[in-house]
């Protein structure tokens, strides 16, 4: 096996036309909100076979205005805001307390497509959080129950043995409350959606919100 890292990158290429299919976005038939254009998005990706499409990129930045991102999974997206999930406690729930502000991103190669959102973050009632969790699986609920997120670990037998607890108590009682467990939704000030073209002529279409409703343009990729 290559392990050169820039041979590996040269020989890489983007969208094989074995694998991907880049389809025709017309943005002028584009709806005047960004959440029906995200939703059939979601569902074309869906039924285009893209492994895990509700995985998306979840930016935010500390106090002193560092940035971070990590990959987290969508939990919803209705007229809200786009949801998802951690502890309050862990990095990303300490930034989002000093900043609430975040963005996220979609990239769905099968298609060639991507969408971003960009906006300030609010958390959900507890009671949400807890409805959100218990319609997961047992094994989300254990995690969540393990707690501590992002502090430090002192060895792989530590987190073995308090995953095994709280894998119990989630079979025991699957309505066991993770106080701190946070559903957050960031609700967008801006939308991005990317097509993929194969003459490079990307189509960007941004939405942004302006007064009660959104304004639209296109952007040069």
């Amino acid at each position: 096996m290559e392990t050169d890292l820039h041979a590996l990158l040269r020989s890489l290429r983007v969208w094989d036309p074995a694998v991907t299919e880049l389809p025709p976005f017309d943005p002028d038939a584009a709806p005047a909100e960004p959440l029906p254009l995200f939703t059939r998005w979601f569902a074309e990706a869906v039924g285009a076979g893209e492994r895990e499409p509700h995985t998306v990129s979840l930016a935010t930045a500390d106090a002193a205005g560092r940035p971070d991102v990590r990959i987290v999974m969508l939990h919803g997206a209705d007229a809200g805001g786009w949801s998802f999930a951690t502890h309050s406690g862990s990095r990303k729930g300490g930034h989002l307390a000093a900043r609430p502000h975040a963005a996220l991103a979609f990239y769905w190669p099968v298609l060639g497509r991507q969408v971003r959102v960009r906006g300030p973050v609010t958390a959900a009632p507890p009671e949400q959080a807890q409805a959100d969790l218990r319609a997961r699986s047992t094994g989300a609920l254990a995690a969540a129950l393990t707690g501590r997120q992002s502090e430090p670990l002192a060895s792989l037998d530590a987190l073995a043995q308090a995953s095994a607890t709280a894998w119990d108590r989630a079979r025991r009682d699957p309505d066991a409350p993770a106080p701190t467990w946070t559903l957050y939704r960031l609700a967008p000030d801006e939308v991005e959606f990317f097509q993929g073209d194969p003459h490079r002529r990307h189509v960007r279409l941004a939405y942004r919100r302006s007064g009660e409703g959104w304004s639209r343009g296109l952007l040069w990729p």
